[in-house]
C-alpha cells in the first residue's frame, strides 16, 4: 500500500512538473502570449508606417507639387528667377562673435 501511495505521489509531481515548467507547460504559455501581444504592436507600427508611405508614393507619383516641395526642403533648391534670403539663428550670431 505505501508504495502504491509512493508511486501515485510520484507520478503526481511529474505530471506536475510537465504542467508548470517543461516545453509546452502554463510557463511557456504565458511567454508565447506576451510575445504574441509584442508582435501585434510592432505589426502595428509597422503598418502604420507602411500606410504613411504608401501615402507618400501616391503624392509623389501624382503630381509635381510634391517634387518641388521636397526639392526646395530635403535639397534647398530654389525657382529660377526668385531670390532666396537666409537669416543666420542665433547660435550662428554667437559664434561669429
Amino acid at each position: 500500500m505505501r508504495w502504491l501511495l509512493a508511486g501515485l505521489v510520484l507520478v503526481l509531481l511529474l505530471l506536475q512538473y510537465r504542467l508548470w515548467l517543461a516545453d509546452g507547460g502554463l510557463a511557456e504559455v504565458v511567454r508565447l502570449r506576451e510575445r504574441i501581444a509584442s508582435e501585434r504592436e510592432r505589426n502595428q507600427q509597422l503598418e502604420e508606417r507602411n500606410q504613411l508611405l504608401e501615402q507618400q508614393v501616391l503624392e509623389l507619383q501624382s503630381g509635381n507639387r510634391v517634387i518641388e516641395q521636397r526639392a526646395r526642403e530635403d535639397l534647398g533648391l530654389i525657382k529660377e528667377g526668385e531670390i532666396y534670403f537666409q537669416f543666420p539663428n542665433e547660435q550662428e550670431k554667437k559664434q561669429s562673435q
